[in-house]
């Protein structure tokens, strides 16, 4: 009687497995290009941007659903339609330096329904008082 218990419960867990795996086969992914650019030395009150190009290379349809930086300094815009499978998108994203010095990471995360819900791309600089450079 174990035995079967045992296996029925294999069974179960191998079948739950493979669904789960034809799952993740025919969700969206999203390929960035790059997931981080580097400006190195700004001055304090420069703003810099850049386009952060991908591809959905997943089977169906991407949707992004919200993007999210980590402070106001970094704002962020992104396509609210559809990305069909094979084709590409940008994520503009702008950093503005007023206020702010030193070593900066601005951490943009990307919300959809990709196989990684989640993904991040920064914006990378070292923010110099005025006058120093």
């Amino acid at each position: 009687m174990k035995k079967i218990a045992y296996l029925l419960f294999v069974g179960i867990l191998m079948a739950m497995t493979v669904h789960a795996q034809e799952r993740s086969a025919e969700t969206p992914v999203i390929s960035f290009q790059e997931s981080s650019v580097d400006f190195g030395n700004i001055t304090q009150g420069d703003k810099v941007q850049h386009v952060f190009k991908f591809e959905n290379t997943g089977k169906t349809p991407l949707i992004i659903s919200n993007v999210a930086a980590t402070c106001g300094c970094t704002v962020p815009a992104w396509p609210k339609e559809p990305i069909a499978p094979g084709q590409g998108g940008e994520i503009k994203v702008s950093f503005n330096s007023a206020g702010k010095m030193g070593k900066q990471n601005s951490v943009v995360r990307i919300y959809s329904n990709a196989s990684e819900p989640i993904e991040k791309v920064s914006l990378i600089s070292n923010v110099l008082p005025k006058g120093t450079r």
